[in-house]
């Protein structure tokens, strides 16, 4: 079963569905593309102002890459090289897109599913959902960047932890650890990250794409540097700007138009 990566636009707000509910949305290659196609895509959309990931259906955000295909797309080194090659695209395509990332999270978050999530800016899942990394059991590494990415979130120690043990743990775990920013009912999950998409969406795009940015960038150990501060004072030449202060003044919604 091919699977997909499916896209649907609602305003300013996108959702990226991953599709393959018969196995729990475990990613095979072509998905990996679909997803790097996907966020580059919605990378150039100057109108957008925030992108949802989810997991087809209820029971799963996605359960990690596709064990099934391994014989056939990921059986040596070269091969694995490949399909590394094309993970770590939708990875990066995932984190480099300008605009707010938020997972929606039902159920299953597991293995390159985990990995996804983490590439994500906020992550908001279900009190049933269930979260871990256990590639031991494979004889499978988590790939040095796809580590990155998680040890991003929580932290180098508590990466280690979750692919040491390679355990499944709740999601108030997963709270404890940093891993997902919210913890609501799971018949609640959809509403409560498609409200904060909404909440996103409403503030000033630039804003939040420049947050996005400064964000990645204290990740950096290197100190700022004194254009990377200047940056900071960018906003104060848009048009949005004067239209949210002026609203504010004028206790008006503002209307900002992403200039």
């Amino acid at each position: 079963m091919a699977g997909a990566i499916l896209t649907e636009r609602a305003g300013n707000i996108a959702t990226v569905t991953l599709s393959a509910p018969d196995r729990l949305n475990a990613m095979n290659l072509a998905m990996w593309q679909g997803i790097a196609d996907a966020f580059t895509a919605l990378e150039a959309a100057d109108d957008l102002r925030c992108v949802v990931l989810r997991g087809a259906g209820e029971k799963a955000f996605a359960a990690g890459a596709d064990i099934a295909e391994f014989a056939t797309e990921r059986f040596d080194q070269d091969s694995a090289r490949r399909y590394g090659e094309v993970m770590a695209a939708a990875l990066s395509a995932i984190q480099n897109c300008r605009h707010p990332v938020v997972a929606m999270i039902h159920g299953v978050c597991v293995g390159g599913g985990l990995e996804l999530a983490c590439c994500c800016d906020l992550r908001i899942c279900g009190a049933g959902s269930r979260f871990g990394v256990p590639v031991k059991n494979l004889g499978l590494v988590v790939a040095l960047n796809e580590m990155e990415d998680v040890a991003g979130v929580v932290g180098r120690a508590t990466a280690l932890e979750i692919v040491l043990e390679g355990r499944i743990f709740a999601a108030e775990e997963a709270l404890q650890k940093g891993l997902v920013n919210r913890v609501v009912p799971d018949d609640q999950v959809t509403g409560e990250a498609e409200a904060t998409a909404r909440r996103i969406a409403e503030g000033a795009p630039l804003v939040a794409r420049w947050h996005k940015k400064f964000a990645r960038r204290l990740a950096e150990p290197r100190p700022l540097g004194g254009a990377e501060i200047e940056d900071s004072y960018a906003c104060f030449a848009t048009e949005d700007f004067q239209t949210g202060y002026k609203a504010f003044l004028k206790k008006e919604k503002p209307d900002f138009k992403g200039r």
